[in-house]
């Protein structure tokens, strides 16, 4: 999933990611199961993102917000082959690793199907950008490979500023959008959050490896606390934290 950071300017372009160098040192460590079953979450998350995304455009009220979209759409497609291949070299099948994390996925996206164009933007930059501060908080646990891996799949692709251009013209002409998204956005936050208890009750190796990354539960609730705070900024750039 790209993240969606603070907007910058920004043509709204997606880049196909080159090759991720390998560096020479590396968190031998780390079970090799925890990072499989990372790299394979986020795989079906990208593989998700790519649907929902190219279903979205749809619901584009314009050729342009159309053609954004889908070029996120592609760059979602090119993030799972790197994700998918690294998993092959681990010696993993990337079908059957991606599977265990199917239902929980499937759940929320099922339960935070937006209903319009405004909708799925908000999804794209709150929902997405918050998985992306956790996947990234976790990838500092792993070698240095998987992280530099991690940090290409959810770099912003530069459409942050789009998403956020449109949401705050929306609300300037009907600033009573701005309560209903408000709202929305509250509710991909707790979906979210529930996707990732059940991700995690699911999975003892992912679970061991964030008790083990963060010193247990008070450094877990400290990564909560900067994730919550990171959404909380994105709401701000939309103008929903009114």
């Amino acid at each position: 999933m790209t993240e969606f950071s603070a907007p910058a300017d920004s043509d709204a372009s997606t880049a196909v990611p080159g090759p991720v160098s390998p560096p020479e040192a590396g968190n031998d460590e780390v079970p090799r199961a925890a990072v499989v079953d990372l790299l394979a979450v986020l795989a079906y998350g990208e593989l998700t993102a790519f649907e929902r995304l190219a279903e979205d455009a749809r619901m584009a009220p314009t050729l342009v917000g159309r053609a954004t979209l889908a070029q996120m759409a592609g760059t979602e497609i090119a993030h799972f082959r790197l994700l998918a291949d690294r998993l092959t070299e681990l010696g993993a099948e990337p079908n059957s690793a991606m599977a265990p994390f199917i239902p929980a996925l499937e759940a929320f996206h099922a339960t935070t199907a937006p209903s319009t164009w405004l909708e799925g933007l908000v999804k794209a930059y709150v929902g997405d950008g918050m998985a992306a501060d956790f996947y990234r908080e976790v990838a500092e646990f792993v070698d240095l490979r998987t992280r530099e891996l991690i940090s290409v799949v959810l770099a912003d692709s530069g459409s942050a500023a789009f998403a956020v251009r449109e949401v705050r013209a929306a609300i300037a002409e009907q600033p009573a959008l701005a309560g209903r998204l408000a709202l929305w956005g509250r509710r991909l936050v707790g979906e979210a959050i529930s996707q990732t208890q059940h991700v995690l009750a699911e999975n003892d190796a992912l679970t061991e490896l964030l008790m083990n990354g963060t010193g247990g539960l008070t450094g877990v609730a400290a990564m909560i606390t900067r994730i919550t705070d990171k959404h909380s900024e994105r709401m701000h750039e939309l103008g929903l934290d009114g």
